[in-house]
């Protein structure tokens, strides 16, 4: 299978967190917690499918430098993520910098994961 091609899954899975998100972003406070539980149990998939498709594409492929730091820009968005989805769950301070910060780094992850798959069409068998 070509590697690149074995991104549509994470990809389909990362789009269905995004509906969820926006489904649960849409519902009100408080937050109904079928939707919440469903929009983390997506995303946690979206997780592990992609990580375990780029530990697959990079255990076959030389690795540049260049992508190692884009893998580890898509892992510290993931952490921010998370981080900031329970954080604004709990009603914490700062609410307005979590969103922000919530709804940026699905955008910087997007834009590495899409060089990180440019990077692999080049190398892929």
């Amino acid at each position: 299978m070509d590697t690149v091609a074995g991104f549509v899954t994470p990809g389909i899975v990362f789009l269905l967190t995004l509906a969820s998100g926006f489904w649960l972003s849409r519902s009100g406070k408080p937050l109904k917690t079928g939707i919440f539980t469903l929009h983390k149990l997506i995303a946690l998939v979206a997780v592990v499918v992609t990580a375990l498709q780029i530990y697959n594409a990079l255990k076959i492929l030389d690795v540049a430098p260049i992508m190692i730091a884009l893998i580890v820009v898509i892992g510290l968005c993931v952490v921010a993520l998370f981080a900031t989805g329970a954080l604004m769950s709990a009603d914490r301070p700062g609410y307005r910098s979590l969103l922000t910060i919530h709804n940026l780094a699905p955008l910087l992850a997007v834009i590495a994961g899409v060089a990180v798959i440019y990077l692999l069409s080049g190398r892929s068998r």
